[in-house]
């Protein structure tokens, strides 16, 4: 049991704490309301689990032998982060049909969680601590867990931005929160450039 308590108390601590997937979380909770927002939380949740028990069944050796594999997801993690950057400091704030149809996808969630470097160090470390000898059943019991906790974390991060909406009810505010969410995206590509 104090396994289990343990695996879930990791998998809280890595899903909770900011970075990309969830400030598209929180972005997205607020320009679209709670309920299109958990569509990407969704997609995101789901790409984490799969990524973590692909990793838990040996993607992780097939990265050691081949390193230029991990550069390459890295690179596209960077890219990826930079694009969506890019889309939150231009937007114009103005909630419109147009808008509308740029609504969060379970694809972009799932997507953004393969291309996060947060997500991969997570399941790499987690796997690591928690079923280093590849126990099968550990794996299944890990990835449930993670299944549960991760969807309610990112969840708290859409409701978030649904609530923030109470108060950034005109497009300069709407501006300004994105561009500060487009900065935290910008500061988690720069930490990727690091050596």
């Amino acid at each position: 049991m104090s396994v289990l308590i343990s695996m879930a108390t990791f998998a809280l601590a890595s899903s909770i704490t900011p970075g990309p997937v969830n400030i598209v979380a929180l972005s997205a909770g607020l320009r679209f309301g709670f309920g299109a927002s958990m569509r990407h939380v969704l997609g995101a949740t789901l790409g984490f689990t799969l990524l973590l028990v692909l990793i838990g069944f040996g993607l992780h050796e097939t990265l050691q032998q081949w390193p230029f594999l991990t550069r390459g997801i890295q690179w596209a993690g960077v890219a990826f982060l930079l694009y969506m950057a890019w889309k939150l400091a231009t937007d114009d704030g103005r909630l419109s049909v147009e808008h509308a149809r740029a609504r969060p996808t379970m694809l972009t969630g799932a997507i953004m969680q393969w291309l996060n470097p947060k997500a991969w160090l997570a399941c790499i470390a987690g796997m690591g601590a928690f079923v280093g000898d590849g126990q099968a059943v550990l794996i299944w019991q890990f990835a449930g867990l993670y299944l549960v906790i991760c969807y309610l974390s990112l969840g708290c991060w859409a409701y978030a931005g649904a609530r923030l909406s109470r108060y950034l009810d005109r497009p300069a505010r709407i501006r300004g929160f994105n561009r500060c969410m487009a900065a935290s995206l910008l500061g988690c590509a720069g930490y990727l450039l690091l050596p």
